[in-house]
């Protein structure tokens, strides 16, 4: 399977600069999250990756080479806004753009009927679309995406509309086609979603990329290193020590920030001086501290 390599795109709208010299990369087998505010280019991002945009500047490379028409063929979307046709079959309608990507029949209905029972569907086959709850058409947008096997995946807001089971149901699926090798990038503005699921991130602000890497590295870059401590009795001692952020004291359990590992082993040095220490660790952020401390 091939790396997407996106390099300095910028690209404005009638003079206003969506993005700003973007940079990032989708490895092969890799789930990369991408996440930013509303209006941070995202969308317009993936539409340039796939053609539907041009960049004002700088390039995009799939296997080291520029992106033709036919190399486009072999990338899945689902885009935010659902393209289904509501009047049409289900499963027609999933092998209609089967074909429209280059599969024969055959194959089409064979990709089709695995994936509707993949993504629990095949109750619905012979529904038209728009008869179909919006939870139910997001998972035929889905199937859209994945007919005709994509070496690169792209999906805006693939958890849209879903309740807690398809959810549950199509993470499965996007783990399943990065465990073929095939780079997986999606949007979400859910980020215990992403945090479940990414294995890299790319944060965009203003533009640009603010952030990226794999989630322990970005854990470790962007995050000042935070603790757990409980004791027997009362922890409020540990905000007269100097250095030390408290960010939540509940009694025998506090949760602080430190300068360094150093100034933490003092903490626990003294704790264990006034009596017995019942826990003590590192707290690993969160997703979302991150996301709130990158912008």
């Amino acid at each position: 399977m091939g790396m997407l390599h996106v390099r300095e795109i910028s690209r404005g709208f009638h003079g206003t600069k969506v993005l700003d010299g973007l940079s990032f990369d989708a490895a092969p087998g890799r789930i990369t999250g991408f996440v930013g505010a509303n209006g941070s280019g995202k969308t317009t991002t993936m539409r340039i990756i796939l053609g539907l945009l041009a960049a004002d500047r700088g390039t995009v490379t799939w296997q080291g080479e520029p992106i033709t028409q036919q190399v486009r063929q072999r990338f899945g979307y689902m885009p935010e806004e659902r393209g289904l046709y509501p009047k049409m079959k289900v499963a027609d309608q999933i092998i209609y753009f089967g074909q429209l990507h280059g599969l024969d029949l055959a194959t089409a209905k064979r990709n089709t009927a695995a994936l509707l029972e993949r993504l629990e569907l095949t109750g619905r086959a012979d529904d038209l679309v728009e008869r179909l709850s919006l939870g139910n058409q997001q998972r035929v947008q889905v199937c859209v995406a994945l007919v005709h096997e994509p070496e690169l995946l792209i999906l805006d807001e693939p958890f849209s509309g879903l309740d807690p089971l398809a959810i549950e149901t199509v993470l499965g699926v996007l783990r399943d086609r990065a465990a073929r090798g095939v780079p997986v990038l999606f949007s979400s503005h859910q980020l215990e979603l992403v945090e479940r699921l990414c294995d890299d991130l790319v944060i965009i602000s203003g533009g640009r990329t603010a952030a990226s890497g794999d989630r322990e590295s970005l854990r470790s870059r962007f995050t000042t290193p935070r603790f757990e401590l409980v004791v027997d009795g009362d922890a409020g001692w540990v905000r007269d020590m100097s250095g030390v952020t408290v960010i939540d004291l509940d009694g025998a359990r506090v949760v602080f920030d430190a300068t360094d590992n150093e100034l933490a082993q003092r903490v626990l040095t003294q704790a264990v001086e006034r009596g017995p220490v019942r826990a003590f660790g590192a707290v690993v952020p969160s997703l979302a501290e991150i996301f709130r401390e990158v912008i």
